[in-house]
């Protein structure tokens, strides 16, 4: 007998990308099984620690499946945790399939398969993703279910209002509790939209309660009108306070790294091409989809992330003293080593850091603490596809 789903619902109220990122910020592993009464057997997604691996819609699998079901809008839906022995045949990153995957349905690349329709299965163009330039906003970045024990005060913002001012100080943390809200970065060429982020996603910092101070890198703005929730930072800064050095490295690291994406982003959306000098006199030091089981600490020196693709490498940031890179198994960036490569100068020197009791101490954290973090990179892996994005189209145009 089959065990009872632990969440189930209909697609029409929540789409697959939207339960994909439910499911992603909650690290859970399971099945995820999608059912629609045009389709005789139910298309499969199995997830381990809130990451696809493989999938399964009729004849296609992997990757090609799982872009096939996001055509599947109407329907039902059931995940349970269970153990999950399918290898890990997809490779890309949650939020890039999310992103991806949303695309191609809007584009018409994936059929849409609705009760009216006659079931119809994906072919080889509506189940591959393209990255050819593509610059409208991406898809708005949801978190998990809201912890309200760390909400000390709530507060309301309309349409257009300037929650977040770019260049501002500030400390404090807020959680989406209702409504939308657009991340802006200034550029010579005029304002640059981000990302968008929506119920469960979170605004602040987690640097800023280690080190007392924050420089906000990029302006928030409503998107029609939008309820935060506070939280309380001092109790996120003890708990902070007492995790270890290397967790707060990561953390710190992490926040630096989806800067410096965002910044080659809006130099891209400017016309400007200064991160095109990132990658000189280095030398490749973790190939692109390279089996790495390694987290490395940098003690000296500097690393370039970035992708490779058929116009060659794109940097996507500067990685320096005290960055992290390598393999980062339960946080999901959308980077190295699967997705990105690392290029180091001359004078790089490494240390190495215990990617198990980092994980462990990182699934003892407070669930607020755990998906702020991994709200971060999510945000990295958006804003990575935003970048690449932004690079390509400049080039071609």
């Amino acid at each position: 007998m089959s065990r009872q789903a632990d969440l189930s619902g209909n697609l029409g109220f929540l789409n697959l990308g939207e339960l994909l990122q439910l499911v992603g910020g909650s690290s859970a592993t399971g099945t995820l099984r999608i059912h629609h009464e045009r389709v005789a057997e139910p298309g499969v997604i199995w997830i381990v620690q809130g990451n696809p691996v493989d999938a399964r819609n009729g004849s296609l699998t992997g990757l090609e499946a799982l872009f096939s079901l996001f055509g599947w809008t109407e329907g039902r839906f059931e995940f349970t945790r269970e153990e999950v022995r399918a290898e890990r045949v997809i490779r890309k990153g949650r939020m890039e399939i999310i992103l991806d995957g949303l695309r191609l349905l809007d584009e018409g690349r994936i059929p849409r398969l609705s009760a009216s329709s006659a079931p119809a299965p994906a072919g080889e163009e509506s189940g591959k993703a393209s990255l050819e330039p593509c610059v409208e906003a991406p898809a708005v970045i949801k978190g998990p279910l809201v912890d309200y024990a760390l909400v000390v005060d709530e507060e309301s913002f309309y349409d257009g209002d300037e929650i977040v001012r770019e260049g501002s100080h500030g400390n404090w943390i807020w959680v989406v509790l209702e409504g939308t809200a657009q991340v802006v970065k200034q550029t010579p060429a005029g304002p640059f939209r981000l990302l968008k982020v929506g119920d469960g996603a979170f605004i602040g910092s987690l640097s800023s309660l280690l080190t007392g101070e924050n420089l906000r890198s990029t302006g928030i703005i409503a998107a029609g009108n939008i309820q935060l929730g506070m939280l309380d930072s001092q109790m996120l800064a003890t708990e902070l306070s007492g995790v270890s050095n290397d967790l707060k490295t990561l953390i710190q690291s992490l926040e630096r790294r989806l800067r410096q994406v965002t910044d080659i982003a809006a130099q891209a959306y400017a016309r400007g091409d200064g991160y095109r000098d990132l990658l000189r006199d280095k030398k490749i030091a973790v190939r692109q989809g390279q089996k790495e089981e390694r987290l490395f600490l940098i003690r000296e020196g500097e690393a370039v992330i970035a992708r490779g693709g058929p116009e060659g490498y794109l940097p996507l940031g500067r990685l320096a003293k005290g960055d992290v890179f390598g393999n980062l198994p339960f946080l999901t960036l959308g980077h190295e080593p699967f997705e990105a490569a690392i290029f180091s100068s001359a004078d790089l020197k490494l240390g190495t850091l215990d990617v198990h009791s980092l994980e462990a101490e990182f699934r003892r954290l407070s669930p607020t603490l755990r998906n702020i973090a991994i709200h971060v990179a999510a945000c990295i892996s958006a804003t990575t596809l935003l970048t690449l994005q932004h690079i390509r189209h400049a080039a071609a145009g």
